[in-house]
């Protein structure tokens, strides 16, 4: 009896550990190879994607639907994930041995479509910082009460219910060749007037005879704004070395983070060069190419989680990023609510990509004024400004429902 007693101990012993050696292996990524007889390594591909259930192809063939977690060996693989009216991804991934790569894939309509939000006329559409609204202008038109003309605010996003979505006017008057902009808050607006500047509550009606004309503080409320954006700039660089961080604070002329912070889109006012291994490798991390070395007047997007820096565009003449309007403003990046992608708006088209520059998707093409396209909070539209091809038409704004 106690000859069987040890010998089904020692059997326990070993089924158990053999389980607890598998289990250990299958965790870190190896599979059993059952024509070779041992363990290989490969690598873990999590896919999610918004829609769900999406198909998930690897080098053309398919091999699940999202959301799913697949069993790979390590190389290079062209992942396309597909959906029946949606436009396809596709990118290329680096899958490396016992490392988990995870993907997060948002699909856009390929046909969208179009509602109106405004009716009587929009002018001039500027956006706060974080998108939830879009200030315009309601020039006086003929067979229109006069009452409409003036300033109006739009919230730029899905609001609870009982709580109006309709525009609402902040101030009145003829401001045809006036200019605006939101503080960095976006609580009030200033206005640049022929008649003065003034500044006017976004969340409030202000009439003309109430405004205040603030010329003398013009400058002074310019630099609190500026001081209140670095500062800002500041706190979501703190977590970054030293070296980097002096980088983007002298080496950029413009930085819009993502919404979740981790990502920042900005402009190079100079040339620098990113350090590799100042930050600690992060396994899984985005296996695609990247530029350290930033050149002046280019465009890049930095994953300040990951330390990897991509190029997005040569030249950024012309673009508006982060509210800064250019002399003559003929494309915009924004990012998207989701905060891994970026929405592209040119002449004709707006596109969309990923925060690394890749799969870039046009979303929409036709008729609409350049480049007031501006991304709707809820992540489901983009707020586009068009008179439907019609140059007789003032042009209102118009919700483009993309996903």
């Amino acid at each position: 009896m106690t000859k069987i007693r040890l010998i089904l101990l020692s059997l326990t012993i070993l089924v158990v550990g053999s389980v607890a050696i598998f289990a250990s292996f299958y965790a870190r990524g190896y599979r059993f190879n059952m024509s070779k007889l041992k363990f290989e390594p490969s690598g873990i591909l999590v896919v999610k994607s918004d829609p769900t259930g999406s198909e998930i192809y690897l080098n053309g063939d398919l091999k699940a639907r999202s959301d799913a977690s697949i069993s790979l060996a390590p190389g290079t693989y062209d992942v396309s994930i597909k959906k029946d009216g949606f436009i396809s991804w596709n990118k290329r991934l680096t899958i490396e041995k016992e490392v988990v790569t995870e993907i997060n894939v948002s699909l856009f309509k390929s046909v969208p479509s179009l509602s109106p939000v405004t009716l009587n006329g929009a002018l001039n559409p500027v956006a706060s910082s974080d998108y939830t609204k879009i200030v315009y202008f309601v020039p006086p038109l003929e067979n229109q009460a006069t009452d409409k003309t003036g300033l109006w605010i739009v919230e730029n996003m899905n609001l609870p219910i009982g709580f109006s979505k309709d525009p609402r006017k902040i101030t009145d008057g003829n401001l045809i060749n006036s200019s605006w902009k939101f503080s960095p808050d976006g609580n009030e607006v200033l206005i640049e007037a022929g008649q003065g500047i003034f500044l006017v509550n976004s969340g409030s009606f202000t009439s003309q005879s109430q405004r205040v004309n603030i010329a003398s503080k013009y400058l002074t409320t310019l630099h609190t704004w500026k001081e209140e954006r670095n500062k800002k700039t500041k706190s979501n660089l703190k977590s970054l070395p030293d070296e980097i961080e002096t980088i983007f604070l002298e080496k950029t002329e413009v930085i819009e983070f993502s919404p979740d912070g981790k990502r920042m889109l900005y402009i190079a006012s100079g040339s620098a060069n990113l350090k590799e291994d100042l930050v600690k490798p992060l396994p899984g991390t985005s296996t695609q190419k990247e530029e350290r070395n930033i050149e002046e007047g280019k465009i890049y997007v930095y994953d300040i989680e990951e330390d990897k820096n991509f190029l997005i565009e040569t030249n950024s003449e012309g673009f508006i990023v982060d509210g800064i309007t250019p002399e003559n403003p003929r494309k915009r990046l924004a990012w998207f609510p989701n905060s891994f992608n970026l929405v592209f708006a040119e002449e004709g088209k707006i596109s969309i990509m990923d925060y690394d520059g890749t799969n870039r998707q046009e979303i929409y093409s036709g008729a609409y004024i350049a480049p007031y396209a501006f991304p709707f909070v809820s992540t489901q539209k983009i707020m586009i400004l068009t008179n439907l091809g019609s140059d007789s038409s003032t042009p209102n704004l118009y919700s483009l429902t993309i996903k």
